[in-house]
């Protein structure tokens, strides 16, 4: 439920799970792992980079529940 919320009014809003498996998650993408941030780094050719940014304010908007 929350991606769902979180590509909402995207070009991504009526895909269905094998389109979004295959665009966004098949990314080539460096991750990094620290104490306190997981920090992903993309290519900046990446044809989804709108989509994602909008994805990581609306993710980061939820409060902390812990």
């Amino acid at each position: 439920m929350l991606f769902v919320n979180t590509v909402k009014k995207t070009s991504l809003a009526k895909a269905t799970v094998g389109r979004i498996r295959l665009n966004l998650l098949k990314l080539g993408a460096r991750i990094k792992i620290s104490c306190r941030r997981i920090i992903i780094a993309i290519a900046s050719a990446c044809p989804y980079q709108d989509i994602l940014s909008i994805a990581n304010k609306r993710i980061k908007t939820i409060p902390n529940t812990g």
